[in-house]
């Protein structure tokens, strides 16, 4: 059985084109688990606050209840839900998944599966990884959710489980399309004759569709593009900087580095002008940035 293909198989709740992480986000939290603890299951209780802090910080814009994914991946055969006395489980609120102290599980081939292959849990993780996010927030996803990637071997002579590979002159493409400046700040860093500290942004995640082409792509530096993200900052369809209202910062480095981009245009280096498709800007400002995005069609 490839269980790579199982989980690539899981149903996603969908509406509208939104994207939904919240199952592969609950498979990568109890794939950590069953690394620490084997086959032991989780109590919702337990869950329920590492859950609800991945959802917060890498699900959709949209808050989402924990109790939605730890009920509803039981749908898909990898996952089951129990009541603290071995009944099958069927309630879907956090209220209801709390008063019958409800457990989750992975399933008895899946959990028998993960021990027999110490390496497999890491694969299935790469997997669910490249396919729900970009690479800026693997290593953060992965240490809220306890994972340890380097456990066993973690993928099959480097192939990458996602259908497509990503195209390594994407970056090329964008650093100098910008001439190698972050498009939000201007930072152009260089050491030894290479940039040091830029990167090229896909604006449409490359994870759920988004394209290798500088229509997509934006020069960032390394805070402002993992800030980007994140969604703290975002772009607006006249291509200025757009900054969360849910971001907090005390100090006058946040106010300089992040506040003060607010409204900012886009730099456009030499006069070009190298514009992002204002689906992708769309996407990102629906998907992605943790604000209103009604703000971002201006």
């Amino acid at each position: 059985m490839d269980w790579i293909d199982r989980v690539a198989a899981i149903r996603r709740w969908n509406r509208n084109g939104y994207r939904a992480p919240h199952k592969p986000l609950l498979l990568l939290y109890a794939l950590g688990h069953h690394q620490r603890h084997g086959a032991r299951p989780i109590s919702y209780s337990e869950a329920e606050r590492h859950l609800a802090a991945l959802l917060r910080e890498f699900g959709p814009p949209r808050r989402t209840s924990p109790a939605y994914p730890f009920h509803h991946l039981a749908s898909d055969g990898l996952w089951r839900v129990t009541t603290v006395d071995g009944e099958q489980c069927d309630a879907d609120t956090a209220v209801r998944l709390r008063g019958e102290g409800a457990r989750g599980s992975l399933s008895p081939e899946f959990s028998a599966a993960l021990s027999q292959d110490p390496g497999l849990a890491a694969r299935i993780a790469r997997y669910l990884l490249d396919a729900n996010f970009e690479p800026s927030l693997h290593a953060e996803i992965c240490t809220l959710a306890g994972l340890d990637l380097e456990s066993g071997i973690a993928r099959h002579g480097g192939v990458r489980f996602v259908a497509g590979r990503r195209d390594p002159g994407f970056r090329d493409l964008v650093l100098d399309a910008y001439d190698h400046r972050c498009a939000f700040c201007g930072y152009d860093g260089w050491i030894d004759g290479g940039p040091v500290a830029l990167e090229a942004a896909h604006v449409r995640w490359w994870a759920l569709g988004g394209p290798d082409d500088l229509a997509n792509g934006l020069c960032l530096c390394s805070i402002h593009h993992r800030l980007f993200d994140k969604g703290v900052l975002g772009l607006s369809r006249d291509h200025t900087v757009a900054v969360s209202t849910r971001f907090q910062g005390r100090s006058p480095a946040s106010e300089r580095l992040v506040s003060a981009l607010e409204g900012r245009p886009l730099n456009r280096p030499g006069g070009a002008d190298p514009a992002v498709e204002p689906d992708h800007v769309d996407w990102h400002g629906r998907e992605v940035f943790r604000g209103d995005h009604l703000a971002l069609a201006g």
